[in-house]
């Protein structure tokens, strides 16, 4: 069920690519973008027409068929609806209307978002940094939160993924996304560490940090002594703006779990996420070192990395 090999490569690539937008924190790259701005979507695992509705729309935008995405967007009445119909419109009123929408819902990480990016595309720098940090202080908790850190942060895009030293349960891999969701927050309820953490995972697959970050916290207060809900609760602590707080927490367990390999694997992916490639390297190889499953893991990520940094 965990695709440990997907996460290995997202991290490899997007070391690569870094962040799009800018060079530093607040620096501002000199040339403007060019074409239209992204829509975003937050859905998770939603199958209900209005998901596949917005969804199949953000599809025909990044493909270029705008119009028709605009007509599609338009027949929502979510906020994500009107936010990627503004955008689809591009140029034609689309920032009006986002500035129009933000001072109506200033909590809505939808509008924030886009309206960040309608300014950048429109040369606001600053503008477009200060709808996106809002973006971050209203819905931290969603995929439009983890998509501003990217555009605000350096790094690969999104976060880090915790990987498991464990298997979910056989009866979850016949279920659709949606059904494997329902039952893992099914089992959540219950005081099993594992599957708080099997939870955590599916959390953070979905663009949702500080829910993951929750469940993270309780497997390890269940399971103080579990070198997988310790290694969990730190990397569920990782932030692109404030990464020490999740390397304060995982450091010190190279100490108490020496031989663990899920320890420096984990390590290396948040080196990984800060641009540390040489310290990257050292803890994946030792990692290698310790065998076992993110040996293996360890030694196809600095194998993906070598083949991204040749091209």
């Amino acid at each position: 069920m965990i695709l440990v090999a997907a996460v290995a490569l997202a991290a490899a690539g997007g070391v690569a690519a870094g962040a799009a937008f800018f060079a530093g924190d607040d620096e501002p790259e000199a040339a403007r973008p060019q074409g239209v701005p992204p829509v975003v979507v937050d859905l998770g695992v939603r199958t209900d027409p209005e998901a596949r509705r917005l969804r199949q729309a953000a599809g025909l935008h990044a493909h270029g068929d705008r119009e028709r995405a605009r007509s599609l967007f338009a027949r929502s009445d979510s906020l994500q609806g009107e936010a990627a119909e503004a955008i689809a419109s591009w140029p034609d009123g689309s920032l009006a209307r986002l500035e129009e929408l933000a001072a109506e819902h200033p909590r809505s990480g939808a509008v924030l978002f886009h309206l960040g990016l309608a300014r950048f595309w429109n040369g606001d720098t600053q503008g477009a940094l200060d709808a996106w940090r809002g973006t971050r202080t209203a819905e931290p908790d969603s995929a439009y939160g983890v998509r501003a850190a990217d555009l605000l942060f350096k790094g690969p895009p999104g976060l880090p993924t915790f990987v498991p030293t464990f298997r979910g349960p056989q009866g979850l891999r016949n279920m659709t996304a949606p059904q494997q969701f329902a039952a893992l927050r099914r089992m959540a309820r219950r005081p099993d560490p594992r599957a708080k953490l099997l939870y955590g995972v599916a959390l953070q697959r979905v663009d949702r940090p500080v829910s993951a970050r929750n469940e993270f916290a309780a497997a390890a207060k269940l399971a103080p002594n579990d070198v997988d809900a310790l290694v969990a609760e730190a990397l569920g602590r990782f932030d692109k703006e404030h990464p020490e707080r999740a390397f304060s927490r995982l450091g010190p367990l190279t100490r108490r779990f020496p031989r663990a390999a899920t320890v420096r694997f984990h390590l290396g992916l948040m080196l990984l996420w800060i641009g540390d490639i040489p310290d990257a390297r050292r803890q994946l190889n030792r990692a290698i070192r310790l065998r076992g499953p993110h040996a293996r893991e360890a030694r196809r990520l600095l194998d993906r990395l070598e083949d991204v940094q040749k091209r």
